[in-house]
């Protein structure tokens, strides 16, 4: 094997130029071949692994619950823990991807998630699986980033679709059969064997990208502000921690306090690392660089994913409710309603990765936001006496139409900033990510909570009461599903590729 080593910039010296800097990451795409292939499958396998943890686990927490002898509170932060890991480890990504290369960026986060996923295997009690859980989490949140920095790096902007449709399948099809796999573990097996059945494969995967993964980009001798690192911590923890107690016994019942204490912390805490960014980049030493915020084609593609995210987490964790508690279906006949919705985005991912390479975002993402704004609408009339077949259909036609919107959103966002920026970009994504999957969940929950409430006052029966809490909750999700659709109209294609060039 060749190994590719590219020269290390120092940023304490005499600086190249940032049109320089550019220059040499587009100076890597021609050279696109068999071995950047090779490199990219081998991301995309590890993070398939990864993301498929990250979901696997909600299942399990009530047979957590009985085997370890915890509270439910208690096997909550078997998640809870795992999202605020990746909250405020994404954002130090981007300096990461800058200052080391490939392969030891690779290693290191496989080697934190087999190391964590051996600990939570064999956990003797609840402190360390979510040791395990919390380690877990911290190389899945550096996978997603170097996945998208290194095909944004190696990979010729006129393919970058048909590439990051691939990515659509990663995101998609994991999180989707997550569920299905823990249900049919834990109907089997003991939930240790969640962890057993994806160690050997995590295993496999570190060896093989210790040998195949290639150096695949430059390096910045760029030294860490541990500051913004803090600020980063408090402010990002802060907000994702506020979100998870939304909707639950801090915000129907007892005390508000923890919640107000979360969002405040979360509030100084994002706002003093933003002003401290700006300060940093204005040397190129911001951890997470905000310059990308200067390319309007990025801003408006990062709100859309937001709403986008919103809607699809909030719908992920609807939809079992009403599924379970109204309609009474069992444990696996829920999580097999919601499979093929997930599996149909994945796959359906390369063929609009390659549309989009022939056709750019806008023609994918108008009927992509105009289908999720009518499932949405369409899902604020179920009932008790909704047939699960159409439920099942609406879940399939809210996922295709995501597909639509995810691959084009993902690839125009991170062609639209300048190369030496690609890090920081994907380091932005992956936050938005986490930030509006539980804001998502926060607001889908709340709304839930507040109607079923009301409606029980007004002496529905309980389960006459949930279901106007579902309705109420895909309500909101409809409205601010029409904010998409008007904000699509404005995304367009990034400048490296003409319009109507097709891929090759």
């Amino acid at each position: 094997m060749t190994e590719r080593a590219f020269p290390e910039i120092d940023t304490s010296a005499a600086s190249p130029t940032p049109a320089a800097e550019d220059a040499a990451v587009r100076a890597q795409q021609p050279a696109h071949g068999a071995s950047n292939t090779r490199v990219i499958w081998l991301l995309l396998a590890a993070t398939f692994v990864v993301f498929l943890n990250e979901t696997i686990m909600g299942v399990a927490i009530p047979s957590l619950v009985v085997d370890l002898g915890i509270s439910l509170t208690a096997g909550q932060w078997l998640t809870t823990g795992f999202m605020l890991t990746m909250a405020i480890v994404i954002p130090i990504t981007g300096f990461l991807l800058q200052r080391f290369p490939t392969r030891p960026i690779f290693i290191t986060a496989m080697g934190l998630f087999s190391a964590g996923t051996l600990l939570a295997a064999l956990a003797p009690g609840f402190e360390v699986l979510l040791g395990g859980r919390i380690v877990q989490a911290a190389g899945t949140a550096i996978m997603m980033p170097l996945l998208m920095t290194t095909l944004m790096t190696v990979v010729a902007p006129a393919d970058r679709g048909r590439f990051m449709g691939r990515v659509s399948i990663v995101m998609s099809v994991a999180p989707a059969i997550g569920p299905t796999i823990s249900g049919l573990i834990l109907n089997y097996l003991s939930w240790r064997f969640m962890f057993w059945l994806v160690l050997p494969i995590a295993v496999a995967m570190l060896v093989i990208g210790a040998r195949r993964v290639e150096n695949v980009s430059e390096t910045r001798r760029t030294p860490i502000d541990v500051f913004s690192v803090v600020l980063s911590a408090f402010g990002f923890g802060g907000l994702v921690y506020g979100l998870s107690l939304v909707g639950g016994e801090a915000a129907v019942g007892g005390s508000n306090l923890p919640l107000w204490i979360s969002f405040g912390v979360g509030a100084v805490g994002i706002a003093a690392f933003i002003v401290r960014q700006l300060v940093l980049q204005r040397r190129d030493r911001a951890l997470l660089d905000l310059r990308t915020f200067r390319s309007g084609n990025f801003a408006v593609s990062v709100s859309l994913m937001v709403v986008m995210m919103g809607a699809l987490f909030g719908t992920i964790i609807v939809l079992p409710i009403y599924l379970r508690n109204v309609l009474q279906l069992e444990p696996l006949a829920t999580g097999l309603m919601l499979l093929p919705g997930g599996l149909a985005m994945g796959l359906l991912g390369p063929t609009v990765g390659r549309l989009y390479d022939r056709v750019g975002p806008r023609p994918l993402l108008l009927p992509g936001a105009i289908g999720v704004s009518a499932v949405l609408w369409a899902l604020t009339l179920v009932g008790t006496q909704t047939q699960p077949w159409i439920v099942l259909l609406l879940h399939v036609a809210l996922s295709v139409s995501l597909a639509f919107m995810f691959t084009p959103l993902f690839t125009t966002a991170l062609g639209s900033v300048e190369p030496r920026f690609y890090s920081h970009a994907s380091a932005i994504v992956g936050t938005v990510q986490q930030v509006a999957g539980a804001a998502g969940t926060a607001v889908f929950i709340t709304v839930l909570t507040a109607h079923q409430v009301a409606a029980a006052a007004g002496g529905a029966s309980g389960v006459e009461a949930e279901a106007s809490g579902v309705r109420g909750a895909f309500l909101i999700g409809a409205i601010v599903s029409l904010a998409a659709i008007a904000g699509a109209a404005f995304v367009r294609r990034p400048a490296d590729v003409p319009e109507g060039v097709p891929a090759h």
